[in-house]
């Protein structure tokens, strides 16, 4: 299929689309959408950037217009659960948006915002109800959200909802779904832990996959940088002060490395903001709404950003720190090259990070090119070859320039070994957005 004439879309949806010039669908909406029409449960496997947003929304849409009914109050239609603030606030523009001359009740239950607007707007019921699943279990606890009448559950980036330890919250709420529905579940990658929520919650599905699992995006352009950590801040400065930089989103691994980092380019003369769950939901649009403008050329960002953001015009992506979970990567740098652009992704890699870059190569099954000149001043004439003494060193390497004692005792068996550390993913990092700084959102980059 070429066009989404060919779809067979509802009348208004197709309006929709004519009037925002969208001819030929994606090819994760070309193959999805005909068996959402059909009502079969679906297993959507795409990169970020790719519609699937609209893969879901548009044969929804056409369900709900060709079948309008009676929604009970505090109830809804349609049930969309998302991982953070921002994606959800954007997958409420995008049915607002496609279904203009539909006008279905759309509505955002989401935490970090005030739970009174949210109970009233439930009150009367509505057509779809878009969520973050932990304010979405504080509503139906207190009452304000019934599920029982649920035709078409999504779960989108479901992958990341797990990551972000929503799958307990995911269960509860599915136990309170009537069992006959149709579920669509949509992720950037395919673990087996999403297998086996497949296997709980759709009904024979179809799966559809566009491109292999931990591609990264075609048009990205990748290159590490190996830095001593002391030099990433002037490095950074460094980077950022290119002028072919438009906009650049810059990931930190943890809230507190957000802010320095603000700190440290404030200092170079280079406007930038954070982003991230310690900051207020208004602080949070307003940052977006500066970046969007170009009044900051820099946002910096930990993971809630990863997926949850989509601005066309950020040239680069910089993972200041590299993500302790590798698939993160190709969801960090999936924020650039968006609607068909070219784009550039630069990593920082200090000496205890080779095994995070070393993980994240295994992946993407290919090795990320080095930036000659920024090798050499690291040291480093060989950052592919990972040689010994880039292990992590130990937690107590004793005294410099002595030789550690070795013990007599013979070693305990069965001692538990300390596991890595895992992305933080406080309840701060989880949430959602209004939508209305987020307005701005292309309709067809899910």
């Amino acid at each position: 299929m070429t066009t989404f004439s060919e779809l067979n879309l509802s009348a208004p949806l197709m309006r929709a689309l004519d009037e925002a010039g969208h001819e030929t669908p994606t090819p994760i909406q070309a193959q999805a959408i005909p068996h959402l029409l059909n009502g079969r449960d679906l297993i959507g496997i795409a990169q970020t950037g790719t519609g699937k947003t609209a893969a879901f929304a548009l044969p929804i849409l056409t369900h709900l217009e060709k079948s309008a009914g009676h929604v009970a109050p505090k109830s809804c239609r349609v049930l969309v659960l998302s991982p953070t603030r921002e994606l959800s606030g954007q997958i409420v523009d995008a049915f607002k948006g496609y279904g203009r001359h539909i006008r279905p009740r759309v509505e955002l239950v989401i935490g970090g915002v005030p739970m009174g607007r949210q109970i009233r707007a439930m009150s009367h019921g509505v057509d779809v109800l878009v969520a973050t699943p932990g304010r979405l279990i504080d509503l139906v606890e207190q009452r304000a959200v019934r599920l029982d009448s649920v035709e078409v559950l999504v779960l989108d980036e479901a992958d990341q909802m797990l990551d972000m330890g929503f799958i307990h919250a995911i269960r509860a709420i599915a136990r309170l779904l009537p069992e006959e529905r149709q579920t669509l579940l949509f992720s950037a990658t395919m673990p087996a832990a999403i297998a086996d929520l497949s296997r709980q919650f759709l009904n024979d599905p179809v799966r559809v996959s566009v491109t292999p699992v931990a591609k990264t995006a075609d048009k990205v352009e990748q290159t590490v940088i190996h830095v001593n950590r002391a030099d990433k801040p002037s490095r950074l400065a460094e980077v950022l002060s290119d002028p072919a930089i438009e906009q650049a989103l810059v990931f930190t691994r943890t809230k507190h490395g957000a802010d320095k980092v603000v700190r440290s380019l404030d200092k170079a003369g280079i406007k930038s903001a954070a982003i991230h769950g310690n900051k207020s939901q208004n602080q949070r649009e307003r940052t977006l709404a500066a970046f969007r403008a170009g009044k900051i050329s820099a946002l910096i960002a930990t993971d809630i950003a990863a997926r949850g953001l989509d601005i066309p015009g950020v040239s680069h992506v910089v993972n200041y720190d590299l993500p302790n979970v590798p698939e993160s990567y190709v969801h960090r740098i999936g924020r650039t090259a968006r609607a068909g652009r070219d784009g550039i992704a630069v990593a920082f890699c200090d000496v205890e990070e080779r095994p995070l870059l070393k993980a994240i190569e295994k992946l993407i099954r290919m090795p990320i090119p080095a930036s000659g000149a920024a090798a050499d001043a690291a040291g480093d004439a060989r950052p592919i070859a990972y040689r010994a003494e880039d292990k992590p060193k130990s937690a107590n390497p004793g005294r410099p320039g002595r030789r550690r004692r070795r013990s007599k005792k013979p070693h305990a068996q069965g001692k538990a070994n300390v596991a890595p550390a895992r992305r933080g993913s406080g309840p701060g990092e989880s949430g959602a957005n209004p939508g209305h700084a987020l307005s701005a959102m292309p309709f067809m980059q899910g």
